[in-house]
């Protein structure tokens, strides 16, 4: 019986390892599109989140059979809980990947108002994020979760940097404000990206110890 039930498990990390690889693909592609302005790659992410959408009811779908067969108590039971929130911060960050997509196809045709410094290295910044997290899941390594954790500071910094300074290129010249606004907008999103890498920090933390910020359970 146990010996089914880690083959599950097994078969739970190997479907949650390769979606986080789609994923960290999608943020590498969509830094690219917009830095490029490359719209065909930008369809192309956006086409892909089906990928991933389909990924995520794989591992639901994955998870609800374990639980359901094994009925897993303590810590097995917080390892499937925690697979089954991770996969959902996923999830939300191909979303996020495609909505950064989108707002690449609209700002394609323009050039843009400055030099895109600070935004790709926030996508650097989560990209790092999102595979140390799902590296600390399957090493179950606390220390490389709790660094996710803490390095979500830089990513929010970033992002202050980047609004700070669309904000000074509309006062220097209000014709810069629709695009400074699409421009922080897409921060924005790279910025949710490592809130949701945190969240998979966090509940990898969950799954090691039981405890949680908001909850302790198990």
């Amino acid at each position: 019986m146990r010996s089914r039930f880690d083959e599950q498990l097994e078969r739970l990390n190997t479907s949650l390892i390769e979606m986080g690889a789609i994923v960290e693909q999608a943020i590498a592609d969509a830094s690219k599109a917009l830095i490029e302005q490359d719209v065909a790659l930008a369809k192309k992410i956006i086409e892909s989140d089906d990928v991933i959408d389909e990924k995520e009811k794989e591992l639901e779908s994955l998870c609800l059979k374990v639980i359901l067969q094994q009925q897993p108590v303590a810590g097995d039971l917080r390892l499937v809980s925690s697979i089954l929130k991770i996969t959902t911060d996923l999830e939300r960050i191909g979303d996020h990947a495609s909505d950064i997509s989108e707002m690449t196809q609209l700002l394609a045709k323009t050039q843009y108002i400055s030099k895109l410094e600070h935004i790709p290295q926030m996508a650097a910044a989560t990209m790092k994020m999102v595979t140390n997290s799902i590296d600390a899941f399957v090493k179950k390594d606390l220390s490389l979760a709790r660094a996710v954790i803490a390095s979500d500071d830089t990513v929010d910094e970033l992002f202050t940097l980047v609004k700070n300074e669309l904000i000074e290129l509309i006062k220097q010249n209000p014709d810069n404000g629709d695009q400074a606004i699409d421009l922080i907008i897409i921060a924005k999103y790279f910025e949710r990206i490592g809130d949701h890498a945190t969240n998979i920090a966090e509940w990898v933390v969950f799954s090691i110890t039981g405890k949680h910020k908001n909850i302790r359970i198990m």
